[in-house]
């Protein structure tokens, strides 16, 4: 996300923060919300709030502590007033909401590390930007090898199979170095995955290379380990022309910080939305 951008959405979204009356709580009206956000019609911003209420209950939160339903008055077109429906949403809840929105829109994005954190420094929320880049891009490989697994096991292929295939992929995206090659130059422990210390462009390259094997294998009904095998080998050799074509060798960039333990701060930062945010009891309309 570009700089620029961040610095104007992280103005639009520090001008619709609220103070609760002799508190430091803070809190957003959904209509505010839902403009920053990008949703024109309110009737489409209300299926993602429900979304992310549903959320809520999952986890075994008390909605009331974090949606809570008011009744605004709005200057309309003639000059007069008339009441209309909003929600004062805590961070937590506002942060539900980005979670369940179309992540396609920038400011969605945006939004998703604005709530999640505690202070809204810009250099703070730029980071957590490109964390949660780097656990999407992750999730993403994690769903296309799932699906290639079932596509090849459907196809004869058992499962020392597909660890064969995923490795000569790996070889030729890494111009020769192998899966456990990589591993050891990058100090990656045995028993867990490569792609969980690889930069985000190339786990995103590897989602690449397995979602063109994945559409071709099912196009072309290919049968067995060794076609699907040179299927895969192609398209990462053909991913990696192109990285290499733009001056980036996957094997020379360096690890990154162990996914594993960015989710399990994520997860924390939830927590610590969750706690010590809920709206005061008996906050009345407005």
């Amino acid at each position: 996300m570009e700089k620029e951008l961040v610095i104007r959405l992280n103005s639009q979204f520090d001008g619709i923060v609220n103070l609760w009356p002799d508190s430091q709580l803070e809190f957003w009206y959904a209509r505010d919300l839902q403009g920053v956000l990008g949703y024109e019609r309110w009737e489409n911003f209300k299926k993602v709030i429900d979304k992310a209420v549903a959320s809520c209950e999952t986890t075994g939160v008390k909605v009331s502590d974090h949606f809570r339903d008011v009744t605004k008055m709005v200057t309309i077109g003639s000059g007069t007033e008339r009441p209309i429906d909003d929600i004062m949403l805590t961070r937590y809840a506002c942060y539900l909401i980005a979670q369940n929105g179309d992540s396609r829109k920038a400011q969605i994005a945006f939004a998703q590390s604005y709530f999640a954190i505690q202070t809204r420094k810009q250099e703070i929320i730029e980071e957590r930007i490109l964390l949660q880049e780097r656990l999407q891009a992750r999730q993403k490989l994690r769903e296309s090898e799932t699906e290639l697994s079932k596509n090849i096991y459907e196809r004869g292929v058992d499962e020392q199979g597909f660890g064969r295939i995923r490795s000569k992929g790996d070889a030729a995206l890494f111009g020769g170095n192998t899966t456990n090659t990589m591993k050891n130059k990058l100090g990656v422990p045995e028993k867990r995955p490569l792609a969980d210390f690889l930069p985000t462009i190339t786990i995103t390259a590897k989602n690449l290379a397995t979602e063109i094997t994945n559409y071709n294998v099912k196009q072309n009904d290919l049968q067995g380990e060794s076609p699907i095998t040179g299927e895969h080998v192609q398209n990462n050799q053909s991913v990696r022309n192109l990285l290499v074509d733009r001056g980036i060798k996957p094997e020379e960039l360096p690890s990154e910080e162990d996914l594993k333990k960015l989710e399990r701060r994520v997860a924390s930062d939830e927590k610590k939305m969750i706690k010590n945010v809920a709206l005061p009891k008996g906050a009345n309309d407005e």
